[in-house]
């Protein structure tokens, strides 16, 4: 609930402190400087302090509605979420190819019996008997 009258606060302070648009009559216009707005803000904040001790019962149920209105918004943007993902993440990445034959799968064992025999290595140099091992 406080979050609702935050926002509300704020978008009256914005909607304040733009221009009318109407500039054929400025004479007429009411001349609100930034300050006026800006006491006047603190003076609706310093209201709203005392809001919940004037009306406990109303605070009460604004809290519990706030709550019920969290947890809906939560549920709906999960739900959001899975619905979008399901549909624009592809079936498939492409990286590993599906198998759809019932046939078994070919064997891997390619390799020629001369693939599989080492490198030929240097032998390695005779060892020095004054040095120990």
């Amino acid at each position: 609930m406080f979050f609702l009258l935050r926002v509300a606060f704020w978008l009256s302070i914005v909607l304040v402190l733009l221009p009318s648009g109407d500039y054929r009559s400025k004479d007429q216009a009411p001349q609100i400087g930034a300050a006026d707005a800006v006491s006047a803000a603190g003076a609706a904040v310093a209201d709203l302090g005392g809001f919940c001790g004037r009306q406990p019962q109303a605070c009460d149920v604004g809290g519990q509605a706030a709550i019920a209105f969290g947890q809906r918004a939560q549920a709906g943007a999960r739900f959001l979420f899975d619905l979008l993902q399901d549909s624009l993440a592809p079936a498939s990445t492409g990286s590993v190819a599906r198998n759809t034959s019932d046939k078994a799968p070919v064997s891997q064992h390619t390799l020629k019996p001369s693939d599989l025999e080492p490198e030929w290595r240097a032998p390695l140099p005779p060892r020095d008997p004054r040095r120990p091992a």
